[in-house]
C-alpha cells in the first residue's frame, strides 16, 4: 500500500511549494518503501497545512513537570559536656585540714596535688570542648544531573546537517522526545528516539525548511518521563 505522503509531496513537487531538494528525496523514499523520519513527514504537513489548505492535527499537551523538593537535612545538636564538680574535693580538703591541724605540712601537699589534677581536668575539658566545637554536620552532595542533550556545533546555515546527541537518566526510560523551535517558539521539528543501553542516544536533521525562515536562536528540547532539558544554537540563512 503506497504510503499517504506520496500524493501531498507530488502535488507540492507539482505547484513548486516548499524546497525542491528535500521533496524529491521525500519522494524517492515514498516510491521505494524507505524509512521516511518524523522530521521528513512534519516538513511535508506543515506545507500541506499552509498550501493545500488542509487542518493540522490536535496536539497533545505535554503533562507539567512536578516540582521536586530536596529535603532538609538538620543536624542534631551537638551534646553538652558536663565538667566535673570539685566542689567536694575542696571540702573534703578542708574537712581533712581541720581534722589534722598537726600534719599540716601533709595537707598542703595533698591540697596542691588535688589542685595539680583540677588544673590538668579543666585544661582536658577545654581541648574536648573546642573540638566539639569544630566538629559540623556532614553535607550531603547534591546528585549531579546526567541527562544532557547537545548539537555539534553551535551555529548552522541553511541545509547544514544538525547532528544531536546526549545522555538519557536510566530512571527516565528508554525513550526521548526531541523539538526544536525557532526564535518565535514555534515547533520546526521533533522526533522521538530510544537511548541505547548506557543511556546514550543520536539522530540527525538539517537546517532549513518551514520555520527556518529568519536567522536567530533557536533552541532545542529534551524530555524524558518528567525531566526536561534545553540547549540552544544559532542559525544564520
Amino acid at each position: 500500500m503506497p504510503d499517504p505522503i506520496l500524493d501531498d509531496v507530488q502535488v507540492l513537487l507539482a505547484k513548486e511549494f516548499g524546497d525542491k531538494r528535500i521533496l524529491e528525496q521525500i519522494l524517492r523514499a515514498a516510491q521505494n518503501d524507505e524509512v521516511i523520519s518524523n522530521f521528513e513527514r512534519n516538513y511535508v504537513r506543515k506545507l500541506a497545512e499552509k498550501y493545500l489548505g488542509k487542518k493540522p492535527p490536535v496536539e497533545k499537551k505535554l503533562p507539567e513537570e512536578p516540582k521536586q523538593i530536596s529535603p532538609e537535612v538538620v543536624a542534631p545538636p551537638p551534646s553538652p559536656v558536663k565538667k566535673p564538680q570539685t566542689v567536694q574535693t575542696w571540702a573534703e580538703t578542708a574537712k581533712i585540714t581541720k581534722l589534722n591541724s598537726k600534719n599540716t605540712k601533709i595537707m598542703l601537699g595533698v591540697g596542691l596535688a588535688s589542685l595539680v589534677i583540677i588544673i590538668i581536668a579543666a585544661v582536658s575539658l577545654s581541648g574536648v570542648s573546642d573540638i566539639s566545637s569544630k566538629i559540623e554536620p556532614n553535607q550531603t552532595p547534591s546528585p549531579s544531573k546526567s541527562f544532557s542533550v547537545q548539537t555539534d556545533l553551535s551555529s548552522y546555515s541553511k541545509g547544514d546537517i544538525i547532528s544531536i546527541s546526549g545522555h538519557s537518566n536510566p530512571s527516565l526510560g528508554d525513550q526521548v522526545n526531541l523539538l526544536i523551535k525557532n526564535p518565535d517558539g514555534e515547533l520546526v521539528w521533533s522526533e522521538q528516539i530510544n537511548a541505547k543501553g548506557d543511556g546514550q542516544f543520536s539522530t540527525l536533521t538539517f537546517a532549513g525548511g518551514f520555520g527556518w525562515e529568519k536567522s536567530g536562536t533557536f533552541t532545542i528540547i529534551a524530555e524524558g518521563n518528567s525531566e526536561k532539558i534545553t540547549n540552544t544554537f544559532s542559525f544564520s540563512r
